[in-house]
């Protein structure tokens, strides 16, 4: 399953408008196939056992992952026929990261008024630097109340 997601990934970056239909269908074959060959084995596995006779039989972590990869491979593998989806969520991610560690490091805001400037304050910064602007130019024209200048160069991008 990693080299397949590795593969869809190099399909991914060698064809940024969209991959062709065909090469789409041949991949969410093979990945349809290594589900099944994936779930066969672990249905062939002898049972956990288990303490007691309450709750659900419990599985094995791969066999959860497969069934996961099973109920959302449409999910999974919308990348594929979404050129705006990327491979992973890395960007989102690291968009997040900044408020978490705010949040950590003094313990969160005072105020919601606080956390929603904060938030808007590094979602500007943040658009900012994906339009590859000058952060410093950026943060001292909207300190001079310039923000049409940067509105106007995200739109024109």
């Amino acid at each position: 399953m990693n080299k397949l997601l590795l593969l869809a990934c190099n399909y991914k970056h060698r064809y940024p408008k969209g991959i062709a239909k065909n090469i789409v269908a041949r991949l969410t074959q093979l990945y349809e196939q290594i589900l099944q060959r994936g779930l066969s084995f672990h249905s062939s596995q002898s049972p956990l056992t288990r303490k007691g006779n309450r709750g659900r039989v419990k599985r094995r972590v791969g066999h959860n992952l497969l069934l996961r990869l099973q109920n959302f491979q449409s999910d999974v593998l919308r990348f594929l026929t979404e050129p705006d989806v990327p491979f992973t969520n890395n960007q989102a991610e690291r968009d997040l990261r900044m408020m978490k560690c705010k949040q950590k490091i003094s313990g969160g805001f005072r105020s919601f008024d606080f956390a929603v400037s904060f938030a808007n304050i590094r979602s500007f910064l943040s658009t900012a630097f994906k339009q590859g602007l000058n952060l410093l130019e950026v943060i001292t024209q909207a300190l001079l109340g310039n923000v049409c200048v940067f509105l106007a160069s995200i739109t024109t991008s």
